[in-house]
């Protein structure tokens, strides 16, 4: 059987305990142009805009 070698301190047990440790998923929002979901403050994979303005070139 297992057993800890050292004594676990209080604070490293509930640091690990708690749910800091926990991922956030990231902010989606529509683009204005395609409706697409993307990234804030990022470019639209789907249609190539970003702040109103054409910045890649999509092949159709």
């Amino acid at each position: 059987m297992a057993v800890p070698k050292r004594k676990l301190s209080k604070a490293r047990r509930d640091k690990r305990r708690s749910n800091i440790w926990r991922l956030d998923a990231p902010a989606l929002m529509k683009c204005p142009h395609c409706g697409e979901y993307k990234r804030t403050h990022r470019l639209c994979g789907n249609c190539g805009y970003y702040d109103g303005k054409m910045i890649v070139k999509k092949k159709a």
